[in-house]
């Protein structure tokens, strides 16, 4: 056999081997996947609303629903306290403090809460509230996850 030959062999059977192992190593963490969920439909839908949903309801009863389209800025970003910020970026310019506290619940979720006091009255003030979920990781593995906001909400406090 020729030298050109084999090499052209080589790289075929290179191609077949990735391909393999790439299909081996997708229908493991399906099936993985499939294990954990095939209980009943009823645990499926439940999963679903779960992945939406940051949190529980009740911790949302103290808030009033923001409509994400709303929002003044993206949706997607990867600093939680930084993409809820520019959210509401309007809430700067209305002078006091701010303060910002990020939770996180479980790994895939960030709750975000931004309590803005105004000027003299520390009694006075409007808390935001803001539920995200991690939408993937951008090009590198190594690179942070980015976050979605899924849900945000405003009070008033007195």
């Amino acid at each position: 056999m020729s030298a050109k030959f084999k090499f052209f062999l080589i790289v075929i059977l290179g191609i077949f081997a990735t391909a393999g192992a790439g299909v081996y190593i997708t229908q493991s963490q399906q099936s993985a996947l499939i294990a954990e969920t095939s209980d009943a439909q009823t645990q499926q839908v439940r999963t679903i609303h779960q992945s939406q949903e940051v949190v529980a309801y009740s911790e949302r009863s103290d808030y009033r629903t923001i409509p994400l389209e709303k929002l003044n800025s993206s949706l997607q970003g990867s600093d939680p306290a930084t993409l809820a910020l520019n959210a509401f970026d309007d809430i700067g310019s209305v002078g006091g403090t701010r303060k910002v506290e990020v939770a996180y619940p479980q790994r895939n979720q960030a709750l975000v809460t931004i309590t803005q006091i105004n000027g003299g009255d520390d009694s006075v003030g409007i808390k935001y509230r803001v539920e995200m979920t991690t939408f993937g990781r951008s090009l590198f593995v190594s690179s942070p996850p980015v976050w979605q906001i899924v849900w945000a909400g405003v009070s008033s406090q007195e």
